[in-house]
């Protein structure tokens, strides 16, 4: 088979390369011409080396997955890379084009590079639509929570939302735990769940969000039971059963 040039555009170092190496692993003769961590980067890496196939992350700081896709969705073909989102994936659905769930794993990999390999023969595929969908189901223009007020002891902490690694009710109060200890708000989970970015803070159980970027890796137990491992951080997250279904890909 003739070799394919791709480029991937990941803003997430670790998750790019595992991409890179999972690629490789299910696709020998892909070729990854060029790896991109931010949108801007990914235009100037399409323009450059003109790949056939872009992997391509929605949330990219400097410029958007959906931006870089207005741009150069008529020069290759387009996966999308996205943590869970009910109506994104439903956007998907309705489009001729292919998107990977993050944690990225190599059965899903495989599904998607064989739908792929069978449309390299035809022009990328027209994204006016899926991507006025996608925007539709963001909600293009919608603030989400950026940072807290947080108690810890005597004072007042603000944290930005990237350095969350979870939300859980404890009382009255809900705990916040990033990697340097907790601290306590009275924010309600149903609150949070709200204002979080859900395609960065998913809901695990009524009682506990956790951030995607914060997953090391997720247990499925004989029992029927899932249970997700954090990174650096010894608490394991039960999942509840209204939300397995967020991580049977994986």
């Amino acid at each position: 088979m003739a070799t394919v040039r791709a480029v991937i555009a990941e803003d997430e170092p670790v998750l790019r390369e595992e991409l890179a190496e999972l690629l490789v692993s299910v696709w020998p003769t892909l070729e990854i011409v060029a790896q991109a961590a931010d949108g801007i980067a990914a235009v100037a890496a399409v323009e450059q080396f003109s790949p056939a196939v872009l992997f391509l992350d929605i949330q990219m700081p400097r410029m958007t997955g959906l931006e870089v896709a207005r741009q150069v969705g008529s020069r290759c073909h387009i996966v999308f890379l996205t943590a869970y989102d009910q109506y994104a994936v439903e956007a998907f659905e309705q489009g001729a084009i292919d998107y990977v769930l993050k944690p990225v794993t190599a059965k899903r990999l495989m599904t998607s590079m064989t739908r792929l390999q069978q449309r390299l023969s035809n022009a990328p595929s027209d994204l006016g639509a899926l991507l006025a969908r996608l925007e539709a189901a963001a909600g293009v223009g919608r603030q989400y929570l950026r940072w807290i007020k947080a108690s810890r002891g005597n004072a007042v902490r603000l944290i930005t939302v990237e350095e969350i690694l979870y939300f859980k009710a404890d009382a009255k109060y809900t705990l916040v735990m990033t990697a340097d200890g907790e601290s306590l708000i009275r924010t309600t989970i149903k609150e949070l769940a709200s204002e979080l970015n859900p395609n960065m803070f998913w809901q695990v159980h009524r009682s506990a969000v956790v951030n995607v970027n914060a997953i090391e890796s997720v247990v499925h137990e004989i029992s029927g039971a899932t249970r997700v491992r954090l990174k650096n951080h010894k608490e394991v997250l039960p999942v509840s059963e209204p939300y397995q279904h967020l991580f049977r890909s994986m």
